[in-house]
C-alpha cells in the first residue's frame, strides 16, 4: 500500500511538472515590481518577502526606528510593514505635519534604506491596529464628516488630503526612485460585501485607487482579507471595481485568548486551496500572520501572549506558510511597542507589547531566535520561491498521525517536504519513515522524529554553491558561499538522530567536535553521515569539499549572517557567518579585517567564517582577545560584555517629590471662562443624547484624554444628579457637588458607559451657582468592528439630569487637552494630553518652575477622593555604547481604587488602573528618557473613593543590558520640548 500511494503521488508530480508557472506580469506602471503566481521579481529577481509589522507613533523616537530595522535585518527579515496613522498627523482638517519630530516619516524611509530593508506602505484611511477610533482622524468621529468607509463625499473630503500627501511621500520613496517601497496597501480588513459597481463599498476602493495614482504612487496595490470571510478585491474574483494588484488574506489561527497560552495549536491546513480559488494568478500573501496577541483590560499579562505565539508556534504555524506557497509573509506584530497617552483604542492597555518577536524594551526574544532559522533558510533557498504543491496528507509516512506537504520545483526538481504531526496540538514525540522522490530513486528518509510541537522541512535534491544533499532529515538553517566554497548549517533538535546524504563525494570527512558522526557510501556515489544531535556545534569537512556545521536548535539561535550588502534581496555569497554573540546587527570587510557590529548581552566566544583573506576581526571597533583561527578554518575570539558596566539609577523613592492639587476646579470659585460654553443643542453624532445640551467633548474639539466638565444649577431643592458617561473599557468617572465629593464609577472592562445616580444628602447646597464637577477618564474611540457606530460611537457624558424641585443644569462648560484640535504641543503631538489641570498647564514638563510648590511623595498619596499631582527630576548617567532598556515599575495597595498616569519628560508613558489591572511595568525608551542628562518625571494620582490612593512602590527599574554598536547617546533633547507661558492660558 505504501509503495502505490508513492507511485500516486509521484503520477500527480509528473503532472504537475509538466504544467507551466503562471506569466510574469506586472501593475503597467513599472516594471521593478512584477509577479507571478509564485512569487514577486523585484528588479528582476524572484524573491521571498517576510516582512514584520512596526508602528512608529508607538515608538515616538526616530532615532530608535534604525534599531528596529537593524534587528529585523539582522534576524533575516528583508521588509517592514508600516501603519500610517491620519490621526497622529493631522489634529485638525486643515492641518496635515509629516515634518515635525517624530512625525517625519521620511525618516522611516531613509532608516530603511540604510538598514536594507524594504517597506510595504499601509495608510488606510482606516488602518485598525487596536489604534484609538481605528487610527481616523479624530476630528472625523463626530459624524460631520460622514460615514467612515464609505463614498460618502464628506469623508471623502475629509481623508483625500492625506491619502493625497502621504501618497506623494510614497511615491518619493518608492523602488521605482531608488528607494525602498515595494508594495501599497489600500485600505485594510475591508470585507467586499457586495461585488456590485454600485455598493458604496466598491466606490470608495476606487477612490482611494485614484487618489493614490494621482500621488503619483506605481507600486503594485495591496489589501488584506480579514480572515477567511469574504473574497475581496482579488482581480482574479468577481472584480467589480476597486481591485487591487495583490490580494492578501490576514489570518491569527491561534487567537487571542492569552489566559490559556498552551492552548489551541490548530493549524490550518487550507491556505493554498483559498488562494487557488480568490488569486490563482497572483503569489500567496499574508499581510498580517499572527505574531503575538492583544490583551485587554484586566487581561493576564503579555509574557502569556508570548508563550501563547512562543518557539513551538514560531516553528510549526510559519512553516505551514511556506509548505502552502505563500511566498509573502508578515507578521503582526514583530514589534509591537506602548499605547502611549490615546494611541490605544479601548481594546488594549499601555503595553502593545503584543507578546511579539521583540519585546516593547525592544529585547530579542527566543521565538524571533527560532523564526531566525526559517527565514535564514528562506533567504538562500531560492528553489523553493519556485515551487508546484504535489500533494499532502498522511500517507507519505509509515505512520497516519504525521501530515505531510509535499512541493518541488518544476526547474530543478529540488523537493520540500514539509512534516508535522496531523494533530498539530499534540505534544507526543513520534518517529517515522518518508518516502521521498530523488535524483536517485524513490526513497526512504529513516528515523525522523518530531518532538511533539514541532515540524520539519525534509529537503531533497538541494543546491548550495557548487554541492548538494540527496536528502537531510536535520533542516537546513542556512549556507553561506566563502572563497567559492560553501558552508552548510544543519540543525536538530539535541538527542535525536538525524541523517543526510552528501551528493557526489564519497571521500571521507574529518570531523571537529564532540559528535560521534557514523559515514558510509551510499548508492556507490554518495556519502550518508549519521549521528545523534548533541548539544553545542560540531563540524564536518569533506577534503575539497564543503564545510558543514551540525547544531542543536538552541545553539542555533546564536547563529548570525550578517549581508554584505546593502539589498534586502541577499545572496549565498553575500553573506558572512557569525556565532555566539547576542545580536550581530552588520558586517563589513576592510583589508584582511572583518568589521563586525553588534549587541552583547554578556562576554561571548565569537566565531566567524569569512574569505581566507580575512586573517582578523574587530567587535565594534575593537579587536577581541586571543583570536585565532580554527583547523577547519573559522576565526574565534572573546570580546567583553556588559558585566562590567558601571552606574547608578535614582531611588525614585527617596527623590525629592514636590505636589500640587491637580483638580481645584471641583470648587464653586474656579473660573471656568476659559472653558468651552457647552451650548450646543444638536449634534450631527447618530446617537443622540439622552438630555441637552450636547456634552460630547468631540462636539467642541476636545478628542483625546481625561475630560473635565463643570454644570451649573440654582436653588437648594435638587436631591441628586443621575449620570450616564461612555468612555470605553475600563473606563471612570468621580463627582464632586460645590467640591464635596459625591461619588465614582470606578470602572470595569466589561462596561463602556455607566449611569450613577448620586445623593446629594449632607452636602451642602447654594441658592445659586451650584457646581456638579465631572472628571472623566477615556480609554480612546471604538474601531470599526464595535457597534453600532465604531469611531462615531460617541464619548463623554450622555444623561445629566438633576432629581427634586424640578430643577434643571443653567449651564454647562468642558475642557480637554491645551488647544484642543489647535494642539499646543506638535512635537508631543495630538494623542499625549488630555484635560488635567496637570497636562493643560504643562506641570509634567521640563522646566516648569515648582519652586511654590510644598513636598510630598506619591508615596504618601492622596487622601480622601482627589487628583494629586507629583514631579521630580533626576540625572542618568549611562555609559555610552550601552543599550540599558528602563522601565517604571508601580505597585499600589489591592484595594486601592485608583487611576495613575506617568509623564516622562512630558510623555504620557503609563496608565495604571491599579484594580482592574493587569500592567504594573512601564518600559521608557531612550529619547523619552534622557540616559545621559536630566529627567522629569510626573505622576497623577486619581483616588475614586474615600479612601484615597497611595502608591506602594515606585521604582525605576533596569529590565537588561547590552554592550552596542548602536548609539543610544543621541540628543533627544528636540523630542521634549520645555514649559512656555502659554500654557497660562489654558487654566
Amino acid at each position: 500500500m505504501r509503495f502505490f500511494n508513492v507511485f500516486a503521488h509521484l503520477v500527480l508530480a509528473s503532472s504537475l511538472l509538466a504544467s507551466s508557472v503562471s506569466a510574469q506580469k506586472n501593475n503597467g506602471k513599472t516594471d521593478l515590481v512584477e509577479w507571478d503566481r509564485s512569487s514577486l521579481y523585484i528588479n528582476g529577481e524572484r524573491v521571498y518577502v517576510f516582512a514584520g509589522e512596526f508602528h512608529y507613533p508607538r515608538l515616538p523616537v526616530p532615532e530608535l526606528w534604525l534599531d528596529i530595522f537593524q534587528k529585523l535585518r539582522a534576524t533575516g527579515f528583508n521588509a517592514v510593514s508600516i501603519y500610517f496613522f491620519w490621526a497622529y498627523h493631522s489634529p485638525n482638517p486643515d492641518t496635515l505635519d509629516f515634518t515635525t519630530a517624530a512625525l517625519d516619516i521620511q525618516r522611516l524611509f531613509d532608516y530603511a534604506k540604510e538598514a536594507g530593508i524594504w517597506i510595504i506602505t499601509r495608510s488606510g484611511p482606516y488602518i485598525n491596529a487596536e489604534t484609538s477610533a481605528g487610527g481616523v482622524a479624530l476630528w472625523t468621529t463626530t459624524g460631520a464628516w460622514g460615514i467612515h468607509r464609505t463614498d460618502d463625499e464628506k469623508y471623502h473630503e475629509a481623508w483625500l488630503p492625506f491619502i493625497t500627501e502621504v501618497g506623494k511621500i510614497f511615491a518619493k520613496n518608492s523602488i521605482v526612485e531608488g528607494g525602498m517601497a515595494i508594495l501599497n496597501q489600500h485600505e485594510n480588513e475591508f470585507v467586499e460585501s457586495y461585488h456590485d459597481p454600485n455598493w458604496t463599498g466598491v466606490k470608495y476602493m476606487v477612490q482611494i485607487d485614484e487618489a493614490f495614482q494621482n500621488a503619483g504612487v506605481v507600486v503594485p496595490s495591496t489589501h488584506n482579507e480579514k480572515g477567511m470571510r469574504g473574497q475581496s478585491w482579488s482581480t482574479d474574483y468577481l472584480d467589480v471595481g476597486g481591485s487591487v494588484d495583490i490580494y492578501g488574506l490576514d489570518s491569527y489561527p491561534n487567537g487571542f485568548n492569552c489566559a490559556n497560552p498552551t492552548g489551541g495549536f490548530n493549524i490550518v491546513k487550507t491556505y493554498y486551496q483559498w488562494f487557488n480559488n480568490y488569486s490563482p494568478t497572483q503569489p500567496s500573501y499574508v499581510p498580517e500572520y499572527q505574531g503575538g496577541a492583544f490583551d485587554p483590560w484586566g487581561g493576564y499579562g503579555f509574557e502569556n501572549c508570548a508563550q501563547l505565539t512562543g518557539n513551538e508556534f514560531s516553528d510549526v504555524f510559519y512553516k505551514t506558510l511556506v509548505a502552502q506557497k505563500i511566498s509573502l509573509i508578515s507578521l503582526y506584530m514583530t514589534y509591537g511597542g506602548t499605547n502611549w497617552g490615546s494611541v490605544a483604542a479601548p481594546v488594549v492597555y499601555t503595553s502593545y507589547d503584543y507578546g511579539a518577536p521583540l519585546t516593547e524594551s525592544r529585547i530579542i526574544r527566543d521565538k524571533m531566535r527560532q523564526i531566525k532559522l526559517l527565514t535564514l533558510f528562506l533567504r538562500v533557498s531560492t528553489d523553493l520561491r519556485e515551487t508546484n504543491q504535489l500533494g499532502n496528507g498522511t500517507t507519505f509516512t509509515n505512520n497516519t498521525a504525521i501530515y505531510t506537504v509535499h512541493n518541488r520545483n518544476p526547474t530543478t526538481n529540488a523537493g520540500f517536504y514539509w512534516v508535522n504531526q496531523n494533530t498539530s496540538s499534540s505534544r507526543t514525540v513520534v518517529k517515522f519513515g518518508l518516502n521521498v522522490e530523488t535524483s536517485a530513486g524513490n526513497l526512504v528518509v529513516p528515523n525522523i522524529q518530531l518532538d511533539g510541537r514541532e515540524s520539519k522541512f525534509i529537503v531533497t535534491d538541494y543546491t548550495f554553491g557548487k554541492y548538494g544533499l540527496l536528502y537531510s532529515s536535520a533542516e537546513v538553517l542556512t549556507f553561506a558561499i566563502i572563497d567559492d566554497s560553501p558552508v552548510l548549517i544543519l540543525y536538530a533538535n539535541a538527542g535525536q538522530t538525524v541523517e543526510f546524504v552528501l551528493k557526489d563525494i564519497t571521500a571521507a570527512p574529518k570531523v571537529f567536535g564532540d559528535a560521534a558522526i557514523t559515514t558510509e557510501t551510499y548508492l556507490t556515489k554518495h556519502t550518508r553521515v549519521t549521528y545523534t544531535q548533541a548539544r553545542g556545534s560540531s563540524f564536518i569537512q569533506f577534503p575539497n569539499g564543503p564545510l558543514i556545521q551540525i547544531v542543536d536548535r538552541i545553539t542555533g539561535w546564536n547563529i548570525w549572517a550578517p549581508a554584505l550588502t546593502s539589498n534586502p534581496n541577499v545572496h549565498a555569497d553575500e553573506q558572512l557567518l557569525v556565532s555566539g554573540p547576542y545580536l550581530v546587527r552588520s558586517a563589513t570587510l576592510e583589508g584582511s579585517v572583518a568589521e563586525l557590529r553588534g549587541d552583547l548581552n554578556s562576554t561571548s566566544t565569537i566565531e566567524v567564517f569569512a574569505p581566507k583573506k580575512i586573517k582578523s576581526f574587530k567587535w565594534n571597533g575593537r579587536t577581541p582577545s586571543d583570536i585565532k583561527r580554527t583547523s577547519y578554518g573559522s576565526l574565534v575570539g572573546t570580546a567583553a560584555g556588559p558585566e562590567t558596566l558601571s552606574y547608578n539609577l535614582p531611588d525614585l523613592k527617596s527623590l525629592k517629590w514636590k505636589f500640587s492639587d491637580s483638580i481645584p476646579e471641583r470648587l464653586v470659585d474656579y473660573d471656568d471662562s476659559k472653558w468651552a460654553h457647552a451650548n450646543h443643542t444638536t449634534t450631527d453624532n447618530a446617537q443622540k443624547p439622552k438630555t441637552l445640551p450636547v456634552l460630547y467633548p468631540d462636539d467642541y474639539g476636545f478628542h483625546t484624554g481625561i475630560k473635565l466638565y463643570r454644570g451649573y444649577f440654582n436653588g437648594k431643592t435638587a436631591s441628586s444628579v443621575t449620570l450616564t458617561a461612555i468612555g470605553g473599557s475600563a473606563f471612570g468617572y468621580s463627582t464632586w457637588l460645590n467640591g464635596e465629593f459625591i461619588g465614582s464609577w470606578s470602572g470595569s472592562p466589561a462596561n463602556a458607559s455607566a449611569t450613577l445616580t448620586l445623593s446629594f444628602t449632607n452636602k451642602t447646597l447654594l441658592d445659586t451657582g451650584n457646581v456638579v464637577f465631572v472628571v472623566l477618564d477615556y480609554q480612546g474611540h471604538d474601531q470599526d468592528s464595535v457597534g453600532p457606530d465604531g469611531p462615531r460611537n460617541p464619548r463623554g457624558i450622555s444623561e445629566a439630569s438633576l432629581t427634586g424641585g424640578n430643577t434643571t443644569f443653567t449651564e454647562w462648560r468642558l475642557i480637554g487637552n491645551a488647544g484642543g484640535e489647535s494642539p499646543v504641543d506638535m512635537v508631543r503631538g495630538v494623542y499625549n494630553e488630555g484635560g488635567l489641570r496637570a497636562e493643560r498647564l504643562g506641570w509634567a514638563l521640563p522646566g516648569f518652575d515648582d519652586g511654590k510648590w510644598k513636598q510630598k511623595s506619591p508615596l504618601e498619596g492622596v487622601v480622601g477622593a482627589g487628583i494629586e499631582f507629583y514631579r521630580t527630576t533626576f540625572r542618568l548617567s549611562i555609559p555610552t555604547n550601552h543599550d540599558v532598556p528602563l522601565a517604571i515599575v508601580l505597585g499600589a495597595p489591592k484595594t486601592t481604587i485608583s487611576r495613575i498616569q506617568i509623564y516622562v519628560n512630558g510623555y504620557q508613558y503609563g496608565k495604571y488602573i491599579s484594580h482592574i489591572g493587569p500592567q504594573t511595568e512601564f518600559p521608557i525608551p531612550p529619547g523619552i528618557i534622557n540616559n545621559g542628562g536630566w529627567n522629569t518625571i510626573g505622576v497623577a494620582i486619581w483616588a475614586q473613593d474615600e479612601a484615597g490612593a497611595v502608591l506602594e512602590s515606585l521604582e525605576l527599574k533596569e529590565v537588561d543590558r547590552f554592550t552596542s554598536s548602536f548609539k543610544f547617546d543621541f540628543d533627544g533633547k528636540y523630542l521634549q520640548p520645555e514649559w512656555t507661558k502659554e500654557r497660562l492660558d489654558f487654566a
